[in-house]
């Protein structure tokens, strides 16, 4: 009886398999990568009503974080500012208060309505996360949202993922400073030692009571030797577990 079929679709079944098991591969790897925070969050740079640049307010004036977020240290969610925190420099102190630009906020003063701000930074609904609580020791505002004091447009510059929490919860002593140097954006643990005669004797009296093979010079040494020496008197012990973020 003659074969209906020739020889070489007996491997066909094989080839076929093959093929779909790359294209799964394809899928999986294309969704890993751009269904990600990284892909879809960093980056993003929206246009706000007011064009508020951060590197003016923050590096050259001076601006403190908590001035327009005034309840960040009290509150899980770090407040916006509101129509009259702007108000307060840029109507009350005539501070360039004939610029076009300032039209948004003019406009919410008279109405009563709030600026509309457009939200850049925001944990899904599943997921807490309490400022106040990582304020409260020692993690600054640049471990999640970058050098937001060089931001002319501020952007979305981490990607707040669940692998970089983890990360951190695992070794939060790369994060840790000292709590009056939270809102210092330009903190670093090297020139902080050296200009504070105290807080350097207490570190190196820890890397020698532990036994660590750090220098102090070094920001990343002294980094992470000001960090562990924190997280050992603060006794900062960070859970692991999917309930410290999903409740």
């Amino acid at each position: 009886m003659a074969n209906y079929f020739p020889r070489w679709t007996n491997i066909l079944p094989l080839k076929i398999a093959i093929c779909i098991g790359a294209l799964a591969l394809g899928v999986v790897t294309a969704f890993t990568y751009y269904a990600t925070p990284k892909a879809q969050r960093v980056g993003y740079m929206p246009d706000q009503p007011i064009p508020y640049d951060h590197e003016l307010h923050v590096t050259q004036l001076g601006l403190d974080c908590r001035h327009c977020h005034s309840f960040v240290e009290k509150s899980g969610h770090a407040n916006i500012p509101t129509a009259n925190t702007c108000a307060n420099c840029h109507v009350k102190g005539g501070i360039k208060s004939d610029s076009e630009r300032l039209a948004p906020l003019f406009d919410a003063i008279e109405s009563g309505e709030p600026i509309k701000w457009v939200r850049i930074h925001k944990a899904p609904d599943y997921v807490f996360f309490d400022h106040s609580a990582h304020l409260g020791r020692g993690v600054s505002c640049v471990e999640c949202h970058g050098q937001v004091d060089e931001m002319p447009v501020v952007y979305h510059a981490k990607n707040l993922s669940m692998g970089m929490c983890i990360e951190c919860h695992r070794n939060p002593e790369e994060a840790l400073r000292p709590l009056e140097q939270v809102f210092n954006l330009k903190y670093d643990a090297a020139d902080y030692l050296k200009k504070n005669d105290t807080a350097a004797e207490q570190v190196a009296s820890y890397i020698k009571d532990k036994d660590l093979d750090l220098e102090l010079t070094n920001s990343d040494d002294a980094q992470r030797a000001m960090g562990l020496m924190l997280k050992d008197r603060w006794n900062v012990q960070p859970k692991e577990s999917c309930f410290t973020c999903h409740r």
